[in-house]
């Protein structure tokens, strides 16, 4: 299994805007045959700071997925509303590797 983290630095401003961005995406991710661990917004702290956690069964069948996301209309209207509403500012993504009892 691999854990795909995303740490977003997003506009303060646009709140809104990303989480509908979120949970689209929490939708396809798991359309896509991913396990989709939530979005987490600013809280207390940094308002401009958000994570994202899913998993899939290998890296094998998260590069499909990176690669089915291209040409998916849902996805690509995703990715054109964030574009448009410019509530993501840059992001950061690391891959790791779940240990559990």
């Amino acid at each position: 299994m691999v854990t795909c983290h995303l740490k977003y630095i997003i506009d303060p401003y646009q709140l809104t805007a990303f989480e509908a961005y979120a949970k689209k995406w929490i939708q396809l991710v798991n359309r896509f045959g991913g396990q989709h661990h939530g979005y987490f917004m600013p809280g207390e702290g940094a308002n401009n700071i958000a994570f994202a956690l899913f998993s899939f069964p290998s890296l094998a069948a998260y590069e499909s997925y990176r690669t089915k996301i291209l040409t998916d209309a849902e996805c690509l209207e995703t990715f054109r509303l964030a574009e448009a509403n410019k509530c993501i500012i840059s992001y950061e993504r690391t891959f790791l590797k779940p240990v559990f009892e």
